[in-house]
This record gives C-alpha cells, sequence and structure tokens, in this order.
C-alpha cells in the first residue's frame, strides 16, 4: 500500500470520507481539501438511475451556469465569409473555415469549442473521427449549429455549457474554480442539477438521481445529499 504523504493526511483529517454532507457544507469543504498550488477546477458528478444504451434513457442537454465556469473557453467558429465579423465581434478566439478544416485533419484541435452553420456542416462531417472523440463535434442539440452565431459564441463565453451521461450512467461537469466564493459554487451546481432533473427521460424507473459528489482537481470526491440541491 501507498504510504500517504503529508498533506494527503492533512486533507483527510479535514472530512469523513464515508459522511454525506450538504450542498452548502461541500462547497466549503471542497475548498478546504484542495491542496493544488493553481486555481483547481471545482467538478460536479451525478449518478443517474437510467440505462444510457437505451435511446429513451439517454440524458443531454445544455445549461448556462449562472457565475460561469471559470474557465477560458476557446471558440472556433467555422463559417461562411459573411458571418466572419459576426464571429470576431462576439469574441470568438478562431475565425475561418478552409484553412482550419485543414488544420484540423492535420490534428490540430486546440479549442474548447467549436461553432458552425447548418450550410457548413456537410464539410465539417468529414471530421468527425477527430472532433468526436474529444467533444467537439458541433451539434443542433447543443446550440453549436445555428445561424445566430454572435449569440452562440457569448453564450458559451457567458458560461454555457453541453453536458451527457456517459456509459456508465453519469455526468460529469466542470462548474467552477476554488477561488469562487461558496455561494457562486452552490448556485452552478444547483442549476446543472436543476437542468438535469429537468431532462429526466419517461423511461426512467426507481431512483432518479442516485448519487452527487463534489471535487476538485485532485481532491477526494465529497459525497452530497441531493435533496439539499434539490430543494
Amino acid at each position: 500500500m501507498a504510504k500517504l504523504t503529508k498533506k494527503r493526511k492533512e486533507v483527510l483529517a479535514k472530512y469523513d470520507s464515508k459522511a454525506v454532507y450538504t450542498l452548502a457544507d461541500a462547497a466549503q469543504l471542497v475548498k478546504q481539501i484542495t491542496t493544488t498550488k493553481f486555481d483547481a477546477s471545482v467538478d460536479i458528478d451525478v449518478r443517474l438511475g437510467v440505462d444510457p444504451r437505451k435511446a429513451n434513457q439517454m440524458v443531454r442537454g445544455i445549461v448556462t451556469l449562472p457565475h460561469g465556469s471559470g474557465k477560458t473557453v476557446r471558440v472556433l467558429v467555422l463559417c461562411t465569409p459573411d458571418k466572419e465579423e459576426e464571429a470576431k465581434a462576439a469574441g470568438a478566439d478562431y475565425v475561418g473555415l478552409d484553412e482550419y478544416i485543414a488544420k484540423i485533419k492535420g490534428g490540430w484541435t486546440d479549442v474548447d469549442v467549436v461553432i458552425t452553420m447548418p450550410a457548413v456542416m456537410p464539410k465539417i462531417g468529414a471530421l468527425g473521427k477527430i472532433l468526436g472523440p474529444r467533444g467537439l463535434m458541433p451539434n443542433p442539440k447543443s446550440g453549436t449549429v445555428t445561424m445566430e452565431i454572435g449569440n452562440a459564441v457569448k453564450e458559451v463565453k457567458a458560461g454555457k455549457i453541453d453536458f451527457k451521461v456517459d456509459k456508465f450512467g453519469i455526468i460529469h461537469a466542470g462548474i467552477g474554480k476554488v477561488s469562487f466564493d461558496n455561494e457562486k459554487i452552490v448556485d452552478n451546481a444547483r442549476e446543472i442539477v436543476s437542468a438535469i432533473m429537468k431532462l429526466k427521460p419517461a423511461a426512467a424507473k426507481g431512483t432518479y438521481v442516485k448519487s452527487i459528489y463534489l471535487s476538485s482537481t485532485m481532491s477526494p470526491g465529497i459525497q452530497i445529499e441531493p435533496k439539499s440541491v434539490t430543494s
């Protein structure tokens, strides 16, 4: 068994790994047990009582975090020339079409979100094998295939995130930074859980939200009482 470091011992002394905390207490505690020297991300993991292998139990949605995610989101807009100025004015980091398609085919994926327009999708379809595994493929359901390019860019920059249940029935999402006030972490957590609750599939049986955990980069997970998030 690996020997516990001094920092790890200090972290484990601050909380009970078997306890279930309220969201407010967890938001405060996650900051206390984070030992990274950088401003770590705060993540939420929601385990759902669904079978994601069945199409009628898939849970996917979008939500705009009221206080943003704290991350600098790099946005690539693939559009026709007439939409380029709109994209740039909204704050897109990269704007173009053929030259960026060529770069992506060459292996470049140094962005967080790709936004495009319906007319361009036939060209982007060929990038599916590259963008898909990285979660970057534009999708109308997530608002990243649209004619409202400027609005889409602004929403993403303001904290709009796309979430999807994985094959284990868990939704993972970054909801802030440890430098955030407790209240901001709480507000963001409630916003995404509220969105998840609204997407409950009719085919899902039994308990929908089985567990919720809060953690930061490299910190242990803190289990949260679901009712403290949804009430």
